[in-house]
């Protein structure tokens, strides 16, 4: 831990530069990254990734960047959680893509996007 006092709102926007200028890929992609919760006295942050983040391929990557930087660069964080809403914890977020040959909902397999002639 730092020997500076550091105050909440300090630490919230520290978390919030962390982000901005670790991560900027995820702006550029059309993804976001919010803080969605922060727990001072455990030294706990939960992060939600949104937009283009739900249902991207590389986002369990990200999130895994996220995990192991911040601890590293922000003392006060011990863990980090973070999400994109397809994890199935919050409801939301997004819908679940689709490839072709994959059966969906209604049975019948997804040939993918027609061809417009």
């Amino acid at each position: 831990m730092s020997t500076e006092t550091q105050d909440g709102d300090d630490l919230e926007e520290r978390v919030s530069n962390f982000l901005r200028r670790n991560f900027p890929q995820i702006q550029m992609h059309g993804g976001s990254a919010a803080i969605q919760e922060l727990d001072r006295e455990n030294g706990e942050v939960t992060i939600a990734l949104g937009g283009a983040c739900s249902g991207c391929g590389i986002s369990p990557m990200t999130i895994q960047a996220i995990k192991s930087r911040m601890v590293k660069e922000i003392p006060e964080i011990e863990t980090v959680n973070a999400h994109t809403g397809m994890d199935g914890d919050d409801g939301g977020g997004g819908m679940e893509p689709s490839f072709p040959g994959e059966t969906v909902d209604d049975g019948e397999p997804d040939e993918g996007p027609e061809a417009p002639f």
